[in-house]
């Protein structure tokens, strides 16, 4: 691995991904594809709808997610993987595995100083 630490752009990476929800959102829209607002909002408990709103806007403006209005009554508004989006697959994947052994690791660690 080539970089220089003074040009590191892993903080740009994050500006874009952190958040409570964001990787939750990203997942599901990954997995299941197009969804509407409300099943979003009923996919991620404790989601609040302005939260979920605020988080949907910015990865909109990062291009990371699509935003499609159907103009009828009610309005109808759905939420998928913009085709650039889709190039985070990877990256989210890499990174709930190495969360789900992090979790292990520290559960063996605390196992092995009660003993």
């Amino acid at each position: 691995m080539d970089m220089q630490p003074e040009l590191c752009k892993v903080d740009d990476a994050l500006g874009i991904l952190v958040g409570k929800w964001k990787p939750i959102i990203l997942l599901i829209l990954l997995q299941e594809g197009t969804k509407r607002f409300s099943d979003l909002k009923r996919s991620v408990p404790g989601i609040t709808q302005k939260m979920l709103t605020k988080q949907l806007r910015e990865l909109e403006e990062e291009d990371i997610i699509t935003r499609n209005v159907y103009a009828q009554v009610p309005p109808k508004v759905e939420y998928s993987i913009s085709e650039y989006g889709k190039s985070l697959e990877p990256i989210l994947v890499a990174m709930h595995e190495w969360g789900t052994a992090h979790t292990l690791h520290k559960t063996k660690k605390a196992q092995q100083q009660t003993r």
